[in-house]
């Protein structure tokens, strides 16, 4: 009953923020990144940081830390999407809200590069999720599958409570509801993707100090693969890695292919899932099956990322430039 009424509460508290985007001009207009032509409400993704805050609530305060670091996350991400917010102040705020973060996770007591690698992991993926947030569905479908992945493992292993991710969960479908159509109604924005990345990594981490495991990261590896290959072909090519593109896979297969956009985020939706499942089958054997598994996965996936993304390139991309 509880959820029911959460999950009222979460449209309600959607449709009056798209009255605010409405009124204020918080829209996403299509520039040399983006996958759309329409102009479409933004910030439609601050709903995640809705539920947490009302989980926050409802459970006596739980993690006032990693909160403190999501309103931080939350709040200089929202700045960004109605502003201009300098790159030193914003990556100010995401070092001190990593910092929070690894506070809330007792990260502190290990050797201290323990720090300084969840820095670099938890900016890389929150970048990798901002970057990846560019077609109608994609961060939904993507991080409803993670979400999913992390509640059925916390069931066996409970490295977490379970209505953290119960209320992610919640807040992840309200938005799909939104989202997820040819013509959707609301983009995420920077409040929405950098704000479930932090969300979920919190949980993953968590899961991942608790263990000891890191195979859990590849929850993670079909945007990990997408973002980094991205990265390095752009570097190969000398181009700024810092400036809006549309050289990931699926925005390849969304402008220059054709492909529906519902259809690729579900794609990239289910082949994380099965990878998912696999890595939950996996975890429970001994370190070199499971590295070996890992290797294995990252190979496997990459070469048919790198073989696809050549194939569209050379069949679309170029052929247009002809």
């Amino acid at each position: 009953m509880v959820y029911i009424f959460t999950v009222i509460l979460l449209f309600v508290l959607e449709l009056l923020y798209f009255r605010i985007a409405d009124k204020f001009n918080i829209i996403d207009r299509p520039n040399q990144r983006s996958s759309h032509s329409a102009i479409t409400l933004r910030g439609g993704g601050i709903i995640f940081y809705i539920a947490i805050l009302l989980f926050f609530i409802q459970s006596g305060f739980s993690y006032p830390w990693f909160m403190v670091g999501l309103t931080l996350m939350a709040s200089i991400s929202f700045l960004d999407d109605i502003l201009e917010i300098s790159t030193r102040l914003r990556l100010g705020v995401h070092f001190t809200s990593v910092l929070l973060m690894a506070f809330q996770m007792g990260i502190f007591s290990p050797p201290w590069y323990y720090i300084i690698v969840t820095f670099i992991l938890v900016v890389g993926v929150i970048n990798a999720y901002n970057f990846m947030d560019g077609i109608n569905g994609i961060t939904a479908l993507y991080s409803l599958v993670v979400c999913g992945l992390l509640y059925y493992v916390n069931r066996t292993i409970a490295f977490i409570e379970p209505d953290y991710l119960i209320y992610a969960l919640l807040g992840i479908l309200v938005f799909a509801f939104f989202n997820f159509r040819n013509k959707a109604k609301c983009f995420a924005g920077d409040v929405g993707s950098v704000g479930i990345a932090y969300i979920l990594l919190f949980a993953l981490g968590t899961l991942i100090f608790k263990t000891g495991d890191f195979i859990y990261i590849l929850f993670l590896a079909v945007y990990g693969v997408d973002a980094i290959w991205s990265i390095v072909r752009r570097l190969y090519l000398g181009e700024n890695i810092l400036e809006g593109h549309r050289t990931h896979l699926y925005q390849y297969l969304a402008n220059e292919a054709g492909y529906n956009r519902l259809v690729i985020s579900a794609l990239y939706g289910a082949l994380q899932l099965v990878l998912g499942i696999m890595v939950i089958y996996f975890a429970q054997f001994d370190g070199k099956i499971k590295w070996l598994f890992a290797v294995l996965i990252i190979a496997v996936l990459s070469g048919i990322y790198l073989a696809l993304k050549d194939y569209i390139i050379r069949q679309y991309v170029l052929k247009l430039t002809k």
